[in-house]
């Protein structure tokens, strides 16, 4: 990595030019990151993918006992310093491994994000060193199981309407619980639950630590039949007078909704990763099915409708590692940073990743629905036996659907990423007024009719990203101005700048990645271009179904003038040359 590099604040990507040579990317993986990532992929390959038939038979014995052999091998600690029986490894480190063990079986993935995530970082980020001492070794062998208790019946994006409440006792040893709790992963087998309840009549909540041994008051619902990651233990946990020692409180009193804002931080992005190698696996059954199969006397991967379908579903997890590597470099990067400016490490971390909130709902709201799409047309690509349980893709659709509700919805997602960026704004954390101004002036001045050189590899869609930075800026620029506080109120509006944020970041990030590590005839610098192609005409949607809900008369007429001008593509791609060049490599590659 260039040692110049400036540490960006998070959302700083919207008003920052970034150098290719400033991101990171797969390319760049140390010998030890490789090490790793080839053994959790022969894991998985070994270990997981033969069993899928007993995964799919609601076999929960079989996931737990898979998440031992995992703790064996220092898989679920990979993210725990070492003196807490862990592995002590970077963030990067941390994101490849979710990846590599996450896409060779839906419940798997579920277990390990859930113990590994949730389960375990409340402790790690909030806990005393008390109690890290005391549960983390446990837990990043997997010697104990974790497991995060938030949900309720009543209470799911809105954490804090929770009913579940805690009482200190008269002698002050212990808190009383009294309470339930819903769609608990991992439950069934885990040993050790972080839960959110409020104190008396607390404004928020307040997290505490629960052992499974020894607790009265402890119970637990029938396993929940789902729809997809059927071996992933789901239950309902009840509180009744369910007594917690005092000392069990983690964090500060009222401070439990932080706490699971910043799990649900790195569980965003995290599962944005845990998506990753599922797609790479559909997309090597169906170009091997689409090989083999033949009708009229030819194999369908001839066909251009299925071509069509290989090309898009390999661009797709090339824009996707892009987007999520490179934001874990940038998470790790402001960990070191922070670290190095005399922070702990504890402190460091939750700083680190609150850092880039934004892009961890990005990347999980992007990632999780291609992931489904990517799924879907692998469906479809094996035509009638992609409906049938004899065949990998009906599962890989079912356990991929599952990414879009948890973790926040993808809904809630989009709302935070455009609010936090919002609030950053009015904060002064991150000026967006001054470049909205700006291009303002732009709109009301005489466009150049100059045709600039683009004869650098991938300038022109360096250019065309830069302006499409300015269709969010002035689009959320002149919303804002129309609604100010009441923004948060027009749903409808903030979506679509979500779907303009989403495209610009992954896009901006797959032309870097194809910029910094590939030749300008590679089948990368073509899934670059393809994909920008087609985040343009989304992000040329998005923006005038914005525009024309709020803007009236002159104003409405120059900001889709506007929109035409940051849109243009002067020497627009073969999209259909393109698509045919990727298909034709992975067709014959046979995988990713």
């Amino acid at each position: 990595m260039n040692s110049t590099k400036k540490t960006l604040i998070g959302g700083d990507f919207l008003i920052t030019e970034t150098p290719a040579n400033d991101i990171f990317t797969l390319e760049a993986l140390t010998d030890e990151q490789k090490m790793l990532r080839d053994s959790a992929k022969e894991f998985i390959d070994r270990e997981v993918v033969p069993h899928h038939e007993r995964f799919e038979k609601k076999d929960y014995a079989l996931t737990e006992e898979k998440m031992r052999q995992m703790g064996e091998m220092g898989f679920l600690g990979v993210t725990v310093p070492e003196q807490y029986g862990g592995l002590g490894m970077g963030f990067v480190t941390t994101m490849l491994t979710c990846d590599f063990l996450s896409g060779g079986n839906g419940s798997l993935a579920t277990a390990f994000g859930a113990h590994t995530g949730i389960g375990t970082l409340p402790i790690l980020l909030y806990g005393t060193e008390e109690q890290k001492r005391k549960y983390l070794p446990d837990l990043a062998t997997g010697t104990k199981f974790g497991a995060y208790c938030l949900t309720e019946p009543d209470a799911g994006s809105d954490a804090n309407s929770g009913k579940t409440r805690a009482k200190l006792s008269e002698d002050g040893s212990h808190y009383i619980i009294n309470g339930q709790k819903m769609w608990i992963s991992n439950a069934g087998f885990a040993e050790i639950f972080i839960v959110f309840a409020k104190i008396d009549d607390d404004k928020n909540i307040t997290a505490f630590i629960v052992e499974k041994t020894g607790t009265e008051g402890l119970s637990f619902g029938e396993e929940e039949h789902k729809l997809g990651i059927r071996s992933s233990s789901t239950r309902q946990v009840f509180f009744n007078d369910m007594k917690v020692p005092a000392e069990n409180l983690l964090g500060e009193r009222n401070n439990g909704f932080k706490i699971a804002l910043n799990a649900l931080n790195v569980g965003r992005i995290k599962l944005a990763a845990a998506n990753l190698d599922g797609q790479r696996r559909i997309l090597e059954h169906s170009v091997r099915y689409a090989n083999e199969r033949k009708q009229f006397g030819v194999a369908i991967s001839t066909f251009g409708a299925v071509r069509k379908k290989i090309a898009e579903m390999a661009t797709g997890i090339f824009v996707a590692e892009a987007g999520s590597y490179r934001a874990a470099k940038d998470v790790q990067d402001k960990i070191d940073e922070l670290i190095a400016g005399g922070m702990d490490h504890q402190e460091a971390e939750l700083k680190g990743v609150e850092e880039f909130a934004v892009e961890a709902s990005i990347l999980k709201v992007f990632v999780s629905d291609l992931t489904q799409h990517t799924a879907d047309e692998g469906i479809q690509i094996y035509g009638g036996m992609g409906f049938s349980e004899d065949a990998p893709m009906e599962a890989a659709w079912r356990d991929s659907r599952i990414s879009r509700i948890y973790e926040g919805t993808n809904e809630i997602n989009r709302l935070l990423a455009v609010g936090m960026l919002i609030k950053r704004a009015m904060k002064g954390q991150l000026d967006l007024m001054t470049p909205a101004m700006a291009i303002s002036k732009e709109l009301m001045g005489i466009p150049s009719f100059e045709v600039p050189d683009y004869s650098e590899l991938l300038s022109e869609e360096k250019a065309l990203i830069a302006n499409l930075k300015k269709v969010f800026l002035m689009v959320s620029g002149a919303a804002l101005q129309k609604y100010m506080m009441d923004i948060e109120k027009q749903q409808h509006l903030l979506l679509n700048a979500s779907e303009i944020l989403n495209q610009i970041y992954m896009a901006e990030s797959a032309v870097l990645r194809a910029e910094k590590s590939f030749g300008a005839d590679s089948v990368e610098v073509a899934m670059a271009q393809l994909n920008l192609y087609k985040a343009a005409e989304k992000i040329i949607m998005a923006a005038k179904e914005g525009i024309v809900s709020f803007a009236e008369g002159d104003e409405q007429r120059m900001m889709l003038s506007g929109l035409r001008r940051f849109t243009k593509y002067t020497n627009q791609p073969n999209v259909i040359a393109l698509t045919e060049k990727i298909a034709a490599h992975y067709v014959a590659k046979g995988h990713y």
